[in-house]
Parts: C-alpha cells; structure tokens; sequence
C-alpha cells in the first residue's frame, strides 16, 4: 500500500503538489473565518432587568417591585424559572428561558410583562432590562484615574497644582473629594462611554462607582414663606423651567426663535 502511494506520488509530483497547495489555501482560509471562542459562552438563555429606586431598602425592593415582576413574568412560553438579587435601591431579575427559545421573543415578552407590571410600582422606579449579552460577553474592564498626584503640572495646563487642587481641561478647578470622584464619572459616562459605544459588536457599557454629578435644589422653609410659596409651587416650577424646548418659527414675523429654558435653586 505504501509503496503505491509513493509510487504514485513520484509519477504525478505536480498533481500531489497541486493537491498540498489546495489543502493549504482552504486551510488559511478557515483559519481566517472559522469563530473560535477561548472560552465557550456556556450561559443559559437569560433576560436582564434592572430596577433601580434609591429611596427604597431591600426588602422594599423584594415586595414592592420584584413580586409585581414576577408574577407578570409567570406563564411566559419557555419560561423556566427566575431568580433575583436584592442590594439597598437596586434589584436585579433574570428570567431564565429554555435553550429553544428565541431570545428576540424571549425580551418582547418580558417587556410586554414589565408594562403590564409598572402600574403597581411605587413613585420613581426605574426599569431597564439588560442588552443581548450574558456574564460571559463582558470582555474588558478598565479604571478611570487621575495622573499621580506628585506630578504637578505647568502653569495653566490642566493637571494637578501644588495645594492640591486639580484643574481640568475645561478650567475648572477641583479641590473636595467629591468633586474629583465627580469628575471622574464624568469623564467616563460623556467622553469614553459615548466613543466605546459607537465601536462595532459592543452591545453596553456599564459603570461601576464614582460621584455621578447632580444639581440639587436645598429649600429653605423660612424662604418659602417670606415669598408666599408652597413646595409644590417650587417643584413644578422647577419641572416647566427644566424642559426641553425646540426652537421653532414665528409665522408672524417670519423670524427663527431658539427657546430656552433656565433652571433655579431656592435655598442657603
């Protein structure tokens, strides 16, 4: 046998090397197309939903939103089972489908469910349900710093300054904890968020930590009612002054207006 293999490979060399180059080519090519996974994504089939509500504990959360969820969520067609995590604002629900199941018709049942459901939630929950991803598809992490601290900066460079203060490229100056922790939040939630989000095959960007930057509005009793005005009163006009407003065209005049809106704070 063997030697009519060699016998044949002598007397047609170049159909053998015809052959080899072949192989060779279908094999670069699987090489660049064939998927291979360091890690198979061995996930079940799962759906994601995120209530947040920080003015309400953990077992507030578990009674007055997880259960209105789960009991819309009970009946779904491949619906196997569903677990939840509870931490101080923040509840977590994860339907688990079986593996049959199409995950597009898996999420429009679940937000079917969830509207039906948001009707017995308390004043300002907030649902989310989570991107086609599962635990496995999170593929990268990173920490937003500050340069170290014992590299002051030159003169009028954004940079650390030699009291302590940091200024930023936009000429602000940091000084408390809390507005260096802000910054960096900032910093990720509206420069490198936005860019890793336009990049192909990345589903979200999640962030983890930091001050997020608020505006808030501290009333002072006593003021209120040197100006004859009522809480309410402050909080709907906070909202009207809060709103956003297109411009538009005045068929009067035929002049453009841009509308504006301003915002106010009452307080010490």
């Amino acid at each position: 046998m063997m030697q009519r293999i060699i016998a044949f490979s002598v007397h047609s060399r170049w159909l053998v090397v015809l052959l080899v180059a072949l192989v060779g080519a279908f094999g670069l090519y699987a090489l660049a197309h064939l998927p291979i996974d360091a890690v198979p994504d061995i996930t079940n089939n799962q759906v994601q939903i995120n209530a947040r509500a920080p003015a309400l504990s953990a077992f507030e959360m578990e009674k007055q939103v997880v259960y209105p969820i789960e009991n819309a969520l009970a009946g779904i067609p491949g619906l196997e089972y569903t677990r939840s995590l509870s931490r101080n604002g923040f509840r977590q629900v994860t339907p688990v489908f079986a593996d049959g199941v199409d995950i597009y018709f898996a999420r429009q049942q679940v937000n079917e469910r969830i509207m039906q459901a948001r009707e017995d939630f308390p004043p300002a929950v907030e649902l989310r349900v989570g991107p086609i991803a599962t635990g496995l598809s999170e593929i990268y992490m990173w920490t937003v710093r500050y340069r170290e601290p014992h590299v002051f900066a030159k003169e009028g460079e954004p940079g650390w300054r030699r009291d302590g203060a940091y200024l930023t490229p936009e000429g602000a100056l940091l000084r408390t904890p809390v507005e260096l922790e802000s910054y960096l939040r900032t910093v990720q939630d509206w420069i490198i968020r936005p860019q890793l989000r336009s990049v192909r095959g990345v589903a979200e960007v999640n962030t983890w930590g930091g001050d997020e930057r608020q505006i808030q509005v501290v009333v002072d009793p006593v003021d209120l009612q040197k100006h004859d005005l009522t809480l309410a009163q402050l909080a709907g006009a906070l909202v009207r002054n809060n709103a956003n407003v297109g411009g538009g065209k005045d068929a009067g005049d035929g002049k453009f207006h841009i509308g504006a809106q301003f915002a106010f704070s009452a307080g010490k």
